[in-house]
C-alpha cells in the first residue's frame, strides 16, 4: 500500500508564491510518473503539471510560465513551485503518484488535497 501526503497550501495574495510538497511512502519500488491536479469550486478537477520518471514535465496551458514541476527520486517526493498566482488559480491541489510495487504490483495514489487561495 502505498499513500501520498501533500502540504503546503494556504492563503496568498494575488502575485505571490506558493511551494507545495508531496511525498510517497509505503511499498515502492518505484515511481513512473508524479503529478499535480486542482480542483476549483464547482469545476472539475484538472491537471496542472505532470512529471515522468525520465523527467518529462508537461502543463497545463494556464500555468505555464508561473508553475515549475520538480522532484526528489530519493525522498520520492514532488514538488509544485507556484509564481504570480492569480485568483483563478484557487483550488484544492490534489498530489498523483504512479509506479511499481513488489512482485510487479501497479499502484496509482492520490493525497488528500491541500487548499490553496489567491486572493485579489
Amino acid at each position: 500500500q502505498v499513500q501520498v501526503v501533500e502540504s503546503g497550501g494556504g492563503l496568498v495574495q494575488a502575485g505571490g508564491s506558493l511551494r507545495l510538497s508531496c511525498a510517497a511512502s509505503g511499498s515502492i519500488v518505484s515511481i513512473n510518473a508524479q503529478g499535480w491536479y486542482r480542483q476549483a469550486p464547482g469545476k472539475q478537477r484538472e491537471l496542472v503539471a505532470t512529471i515522468t520518471r525520465g523527467g518529462s514535465t508537461n502543463y497545463a496551458d494556464s500555468v505555464k510560465g508561473r508553475f515549475t514541476i520538480s522532484r526528489d527520486i530519493a525522498k520520492n517526493s514532488v514538488y509544485l513551485q507556484m509564481n504570480s498566482l492569480k485568483p483563478e488559480d484557487t483550488a484544492v491541489y490534489y498530489c498523483n503518484a504512479r509506479g511499481s510495487s513488489y512482485f510487479g504490483r501497479a499502484w496509482d495514489a492520490w493525497g488528500q488535497g491541500t487548499l490553496v487561495t489567491v486572493s485579489s
